[in-house]
């Protein structure tokens, strides 16, 4: 049983999660979580134990000095919660339920389990799990962001993808399917990262990652300096690539391709969304349907989830590479000197260079 002192009853509560490492290229993903932490003042109510799914040789915990004193910070996951005041425009609150961490290194469906009872006891309506994936996409075109999920229904309901991948996993894919097994809807949202400029940060896909988190959930996710940042780190790896005419025709050429492939979606949907979005800032919350949309959008309604129960007060319970691929999708599979590894679904599987993080978290005990 797991005992939550502290933690009121939540409204509506969706979970929203990643993890540093496979599934976090460029630490897109688990700095979007971050940025969602700091700009809704997250409280951490729990915090899995680090013993029970960690090998400390592999992330090793952090010495450092809190006025003189030696503090140690371990490898572990956190839970926060966070109260979105006036998320449907009509001063109507919601809870989301943050989880930041780093992808275990065994007992993972123990892991996932104790998420799960995690989620059970809050009431969570949906789980949302945020990854980032190296492909061939330029810097210079808005991120591609890929919603999936393996519930046929819900594929439907929220116009997501429905996961067809085959091949080694993250704990991302891990956490989804237990989710689906366990009756919880979830969905994992994957940004495609430019596998030339892969290291982190990379605030451009996590700005697109918070984009896309803001249409599923149709509440005001608020920005900070993350577009600023993002316009600064692409004119960056612009100057980069102008130094280098190889790294230059190389950008062009996919350019060429995305802009080939994605002619159609310069078009009304594309432009209905990104409408939808400035209204929703504009105004401080969700904008109306679009024309002609029923019930079936794409975006999370409250208490349209089966939820995994519990005490929610809604329905639902309570950088560069040296070798370049000719694939262009996110389903391609890497050859075996590719250190991009696979993407699941459209996303999951791709081995990032997570680490940036960890130390924002801070479990303290004295050496």
């Amino acid at each position: 049983m797991i005992e939550l002192e502290g933690v009121p009853e939540l409204v509506d509560p969706v979970m929203v999660a990643a993890f540093e490492g496979w599934n976090d290229a460029g630490d897109a993903a688990s700095a979007a979580v971050a940025h969602l932490e700091r700009e809704w003042k997250g409280e951490v109510f729990a915090a899995l134990d680090a013993e029970d799914y960690y090998d400390f040789q592999v992330n090793r915990p952090q010495v450092w000095l809190d006025d003189g004193a030696r503090k140690i910070t371990w490898p572990t996951t956190r839970l926060s919660v966070v109260r979105v005041g006036d998320s449907d425009g009509k001063g109507r609150p919601r809870d989301l339920v943050l989880v930041r961490g780093i992808e275990p290194s065994m007992r993972w469906r123990s892991f996932c389990n104790e998420v799960l009872g995690f989620a059970h006891e809050l009431g969570v309506e949906m789980v949302v799990v945020l990854g980032a994936l190296l492909g061939d996409t330029p810097h210079t075109r808005p991120v591609p962001v890929t919603g999936v999920t393996s519930d046929p229904d819900l594929a439907r309901t929220l116009q997501l993808e429905e996961s067809r991948y085959e091949g080694p996993t993250g704990i991302v894919g891990i956490l989804q399917e237990a989710c689906t097994h366990a009756g919880v809807p979830a969905v994992s949202l994957w940004a495609s990262v430019p596998h030339y400029v892969s290291q982190p940060p990379n605030p451009k896909a996590t700005l697109a990652l918070l984009n896309r988190l803001e249409d599923l959930l149709e509440l005001r996710v608020p920005l900070g300096e993350l577009p600023e940042d993002a316009r600064a780190w692409q004119v960056g790896v612009d100057q980069l690539a102008a130094e280098d005419s190889e790294v230059a025709e190389y950008v062009q050429s996919l350019e060429e391709a995305r802009d080939t492939a994605e002619l159609p979606e310069a078009s009304g949907e594309a432009i209905a969304k990104e409408f939808e979005r400035y209204l929703r800032r504009r105004d401080g919350g969700p904008s109306a349907g679009r024309a002609g949309e029923g019930p079936e959008s794409g975006s999370f309604r409250r208490g349209g989830g089966r939820g995994a129960g519990g005490r929610g007060r809604g329905p639902g319970g309570g950088r560069r590479s040296a070798g370049r691929s000719g694939s262009t999708g996110p389903e391609a599979r890497s050859g075996p000197d590719d250190d991009r590894g696979d993407a699941e679904g459209p996303g999951d599987g791709t081995p990032g260079t997570g680490g940036s993080a960890e130390r924002d978290r801070r479990e303290e005990n004295d050496d």
